[in-house]
């Protein structure tokens, strides 16, 4: 899978574990930037992300900033993304497998290295699960999105 990845200035540091593990999982990294830690805008960065996914241009998406609460913000404006923080491996995983998560938002200043090792892993290693019940409700949010657009 080709995966984009996009940061700001505070998730830069953090920027290239997770492309490295994203690699070491055997798929492609479509860098978004930022490509420095000076101070950006992540609705910049996080709107690369989305357009990415949307556009399947990329399959998926990993946004990091500070506490991941902006990224996700911004990337949820798109049609089409389904982003949210995840700082636990079990979210990561059921998010993706119940809900059909798209775009995996992190918080360098909340997680460290290892676990964003973790949540990518679980991220990138989940499939939404098709099971009726899960296919139900994520036919109702994008109903949900759909009517919110006219």
């Amino acid at each position: 899978m080709k995966i984009a990845l996009g940061c700001d200035h505070a998730g830069f540091a953090l920027k290239e574990t997770v492309a490295q593990q994203i690699r070491r999982l055997g798929h492609e990294v479509l860098d978004c930037g930022t490509d420095c830690p000076r101070s950006v805008d992540y609705p910049d960065f996080a709107a690369k992300v989305a357009r990415a996914v949307c556009s399947q241009e990329a399959a998926r998406g990993v946004l990091i900033c500070g506490s991941g609460v902006g990224v996700c913000v911004a990337a949820n404006k798109f049609k089409g993304v389904r982003a949210s923080i995840c700082h636990d491996a079990y979210t990561a995983q059921q998010a993706v497998e119940h809900d059909g998560l798209n775009v995996l938002c992190l918080g360098a200043r909340i997680i460290g290295p290892a676990l964003a090792e973790e949540l990518v892993t679980r991220f990138l290693g989940a499939s939404f699960s098709n099971e009726e019940r899960h296919l139900r409700r994520l036919n109702k949010v994008l109903q949900l999105e759909k009517d919110n657009l006219k």
